[in-house]
């Protein structure tokens, strides 16, 4: 049986190929994620996780308050950061030395939240009403943070919806037919950056764009005021003449997918016929824009349409997408068509941050969680647009995890100072210098005294 503080313990391994070589375990001094102390390193340059006690509150009553809120949201964040999505993995964190370190400047000193502290804080205190909003509207207060430090000339926001599979009973999971699986149906709502704006845990039976105006009117607001270029897109499932209304009230230019029919088709007839000729060996792009109004709605608007011929195919590949954009037909395409990466940044989501484990048996404690993972993939993604040098930029989420989080380091103790040392195989010390120096770039300027 192990030491409860992770130290070796008698019977060691030896290993048959080489008898000189022996296996000691020694959890309290040695781990394997030291590359989250970067990662807590940019959440202390920007303000992120302190921030939290304004917007959660801690119900607990008594003396024991040994793991104060933030820690414990800390221990949640960064775990799912490291791979650790279950409650079950506080077992072996709670003496994982990166672990202590980040979650409290004391914490070297004890041991981080157990398995029932952090069952507790996440089925318990943030299921409830007031602490489940706070967390909701926590994505956008830390990309408020990071917009003060990076002001941004204009905003594209992308709406999406994605499957989270369930397994067994757990309430508000459904078949869902477009998914072909019993799941949950979230929705998120991305930046050009990759930020994630808002996400929202729906039942799985739920529409694509349901509660839609949930997701949008608190983003909207926060960038009412803001003096910038603001746009939208998402696909068919949220051609709604409401959301087009809500939009252009708010002064948001849009590019959204309009599902085709016979009037649309016959608009663009001229552009359906054949090309003269041998069939073409490249594709061969046509666009066209035109008024239309439809009966639902209360006004024309402009659609532009897209056809392609595609060699060896009879028929062309028509697509509709109404807007309020003044630009060229054919730009307004090549904008829309950049809508792909919010799925791109699902899937990284799903890979790297594994936030479709929902696993527990309520709504409200899946909701929970959805919102956590949230929060990791948003704190990962600022280090990839933030904090990462020019040679290594295009390092992937699952990349970052592999490479930069998982770094063995032996800790070693002196009398003020605990040193980590870090094995230097994927990251260099050259380049953990540079992303700490580009982190340190990010603090906020001290007061003139």
């Amino acid at each position: 049986m192990s030491h409860p503080a992770g130290e070796s313990v008698a019977g060691l391994s030896q290993l048959k190929f080489d008898r000189r070589l022996k296996l000691e375990f020694h959890g309290s001094n040695i781990t394997s994620d030291a590359g989250l102390l970067a990662y807590r390193e940019l959440d202390e340059a920007l303000g992120l996780t302190a921030s939290a006690g304004t917007a959660l509150s801690d119900l607990r009553r008594g003396r024991n308050r040994r793991h104060v809120l933030t820690g414990l949201l800390r221990q949640s964040i960064f775990g799912r950061l490291a791979g650790y999505e279950d409650v079950n993995d506080a077992q072996r964190l709670s003496v994982d030395p990166a672990m202590r370190a980040i979650v409290d400047r004391r914490g070297l000193a004890g041991a981080a939240a157990s398995i029932s502290q952090m069952g507790r804080f996440e089925t318990a205190w943030l299921t409830l009403e007031a602490n489940l909003a706070g967390l909701c509207d926590l994505a956008g207060s830390w990309i408020a943070r990071v917009h003060a430090r990076k002001p941004p000339k204009m905003i594209i926001l992308d709406l999406d919806s994605s499957e989270s599979r369930t397994h067994g009973r757990q309430e508000g999971a459904a078949y869902n037919g477009h998914f072909g699986c019993t799941c949950y149906h979230p929705l998120f709502w991305f930046n050009q950056f990759g930020d994630l704006e808002r996400s929202l845990l729906r039942r799985g039976n739920a529409h694509s764009a349901e509660e839609w105006k949930t997701v949008l009117e608190p983003v909207v607001a926060r960038y009412r005021e803001r003096r910038l270029r603001r746009y939208f897109r998402a696909d068919a499932a949220f051609a709604m003449p409401e959301l087009y209304t809500f939009l252009e009230a708010e002064g948001f230019k849009y590019a959204i997918r309009l599902p085709a029919n016979p009037v649309l088709q016959q608009g663009i007839g001229h552009l359906l016929r054949r090309p003269v000729g041998r069939p073409p060996k490249n594709v061969r792009r046509t666009s066209s824009s035109f008024r239309y109004q439809a009966k639902s709605w209360t006004k024309p608007r402009r659609v532009v349409a897209k056809v392609e011929w595609h060699p060896g195919e009879l028929y062309p590949r028509v697509g509709f997408i109404v807007t309020n954009l003044d630009r060229p037909a054919e730009r307004v395409v090549a904008f829309y068509n950049r809508r792909g990466t919010a799925e791109q940044w699902i899937k990284e989501g799903k890979n790297a941050l594994v936030w479709t484990r929902l696993s527990c048996r309520g709504f409200d404690a899946n909701a929970v969680r959805l919102q956590l993972h949230t929060l990791a993939y948003n704190l990962a993604n600022f280090m990839r647009t933030l904090a990462l040098p020019q040679e290594v930029k295009q390092w992937s989420l699952t990349t970052l995890r592999d490479k930069l989080v998982k770094i063995g380091a032996k800790v070693v103790r002196h009398g003020r100072y605990v040193t980590f040392q870090l094995a230097e195989v994927a990251v260099p010390r050259t380049l953990f210098a540079e992303i700490l120096r580009l982190i340190d770039q990010m603090r906020p300027e001290p007061a003139p005294t």
